[in-house]
Order: C-alpha cells, then sequence, then structure tokens
C-alpha cells in the first residue's frame, strides 16, 4: 500500500521537477559555463579562457559594469525601505486610522474605494508605466507635465527635462518604481491586518496605547513575516528596473551612463553592437551569487521568532 502511495506521488511530482530542471536549471548551468568561454553570441566556436571575463569586466572600456552595479544597489537599498514604509502607513491609516468607536479602532471611511484607487497603477505593464512617466518627465518644449507645472510656479526645473538631466534620471526612474509598486503591498497588508483580532487594540486602546505605540508593539510584530515576504519581491523588483530605464532614458541607461542598472549592461553585452555573451553570462553569474548572498543575510538579520494570535 505505501509503495504504491509513494508511486502515485512520484509520477504526479516528476513531470513538472523534471520541466523545471529542463527550463530554469539547465539554462542557469549553461550560463555558469560561456562565462568561462570567449563566445560571441553568435559565431559557432568558442574557446575556454578560464576566469578571464570575471577579470575583464571590472577593467569595462565602455563604463556599463561599474555603474550599472552601483545603481542597481542604490534601487535596492531605497525600493524596498520607501515601498515598505509607506505601504505599512497607508495600509495602517486605512484599516485603524478612523475615529475611535466603542467598538474600537476603525478604518478611515471610503477605505476600500482608496485601496482601489492606490491599486491601479498595480494592473498596468511596466510599458504603460514607462510610456506614462516618460510623459510627465519630459521637457517643457514637448509637453512635459511635471517641468511645465515647476515652470508655471517659477520653480527651477532641468531644461532637458528630468530624464534628460544625469541628476535628476535617477531619482526619477525610483519615483515611477515606487508609484507602481505601492498599490499592491498596501492592499497585501491590509489583507493581513485583517487577519489581527480587533480585541488586541481593543486591549492596547483601554490602556492607553496611541496609534503610533499600537502599530510598533502590535501590527508590524504581527506582520513582520509579510514584510520579509514583500522585502525579497521588491528586491526582485529592484534588479528588474531595466524595463523602465529601457524605455524612459536616452540611449537606455543614459545621460552619461547616470542611470545604467546590471539589467541593461546584461543586456547590452549580449544584444548589442559587437555582442558578448560570455562577458553578459560572467555578470549575470556575479549577479546570482550577489542576490544570493544579500537574500541570506536579509532573512538572518531580519529573521524573528513567530508571534502566535
Amino acid at each position: 500500500m505505501k509503495r504504491g502511495k509513494n508511486l502515485f506521488i512520484f509520477t504526479f511530482l516528476a513531470p513538472p521537477v523534471l520541466l523545471y530542471g529542463w527550463l530554469v536549471i539547465l539554462p542557469f548551468l549553461q550560463a555558469f559555463q560561456i562565462s568561462l568561454t570567449d563566445w560571441s553570441g553568435v559565431s559557432p566556436t568558442f574557446e575556454y579562457i578560464g576566469f578571464q571575463n570575471f577579470i575583464d569586466m571590472w577593467s569595462d572600456p565602455k563604463g556599463w559594469v561599474i555603474p550599472g552595479f552601483i545603481h542597481t544597489g542604490i534601487i535596492l537599498l531605497v525600493l524596498p525601505v520607501v515601498v515598505i514604509a509607506m505601504a505599512l502607513f497607508f495600509a495602517y491609516m486605512l484599516n485603524v486610522g478612523g475615529r475611535s468607536t466603542r467598538g474600537g479602532l476603525s478604518g478611515v471611511q471610503g477605505s476600500k474605494f482608496y485601496k482601489i484607487v492606490y491599486f491601479f497603477p498595480q494592473v498596468l505593464s511596466l510599458a504603460i508605466v514607462a510610456i506614462v512617466w516618460e510623459q510627465i518627465y519630459k521637457p517643457a518644449a514637448t509637453g512635459g507635465v511635471l517641468v511645465t507645472l515647476l515652470d508655471a510656479v517659477n520653480l527651477p526645473s532641468p531644461t532637458a527635462g528630468f530624464m534628460g538631466d544625469k541628476d535628476w534620471v535617477l531619482p526619477g526612474i525610483i519615483f515611477a518604481m515606487i508609484w507602481s509598486s505601492v498599490g499592491f503591498y498596501l492592499v497585501y497588508f491590509s489583507s493581513a491586518m485583517a487577519s489581527i483580532p480587533k480585541d488586541l487594540y481593543e486591549a492596547a486602546r483601554i490602556d492607553g496605547a496611541g496609534r503610533a505605540k499600537t502599530f510598533f508593539t502590535i501590527t508590524l510584530p504581527l506582520l513582520w513575516e509579510s514584510v520579509q515576504t514583500a522585502w525579497v519581491y521588491l528586491g526582485i523588483i529592484a534588479l528588474d528596473g531595466f524595463v523602465l530605464v529601457f524605455m524612459m532614458t536616452p540611449g537606455a541607461g543614459g545621460p552619461n551612463h547616470a542611470s545604467e542598472v546590471i539589467g541593461g549592461v546584461i543586456y547590452k553585452f549580449a544584444f548589442g553592437n559587437g555582442r558578448d555573451a560570455a562577458m553578459a553570462s560572467a555578470i549575470g553569474v556575479v549577479l546570482f551569487f550577489a542576490v544570493l548572498v544579500l537574500t541570506l543575510v536579509s532573512l538572518r538579520v531580519t529573521r524573528r521568532e513567530r508571534v502566535e494570535f
């Protein structure tokens, strides 16, 4: 009987595991192999050159690699912190930010409507988000909304538009990423907050705890696992900023490499002029191990004992 049960389980598990190995694990292993060669991506032959690509990437004459890692690191630091902080704040206000009643703390009036409004950017594809914000950031001469508004109230603004100014292009990209991400995590945290017993808030209210203390002593500890999950997924989004950079910035990383991200660098090496698939694979391998280490460290640092309620 037990043997038949094991065979039944194996029959269902084997196809998806094999498919995952073929479509995910095998390409990863091939990337590691290619990174040790001089393959251009189009030539029929290649030679193994060891770790030379890993050495050469740091002296890249095109000036892509180091700015790409630096800007990706900045996004990786800023995006999760800002999005999680904003999403937690808005979710808390929507759920328990209303007037105190005899039944305890309540959400603000129209909270369901606000959730829909905040969530709306999430239903848009990244391509649409890029087009919208590109129009907002354009120079006033070509109909840029933000520059036109700043000029109307006599505030300084970049004459070439926000995407054409090396000091503003990366903050502009990060702001667009934050705008498109906050709504999803607001709804995510709101759903988690809805499962917290109202008795806890009522007990804190009777003890004289204010909203801020209630948040840090009750809400945040009980949502910590949700925050950890959000942190990991936002890290993935931060590494996927290439779509906005590719569509919004001049030269897909300009001006003057001021918005290069590592995804764009890999794309340029793999598919740009003078293809170098081996270098692109080497950068991808470095990124893989960097992300692996950062994920393990962040999960270790943020690990807490599970709070039962």
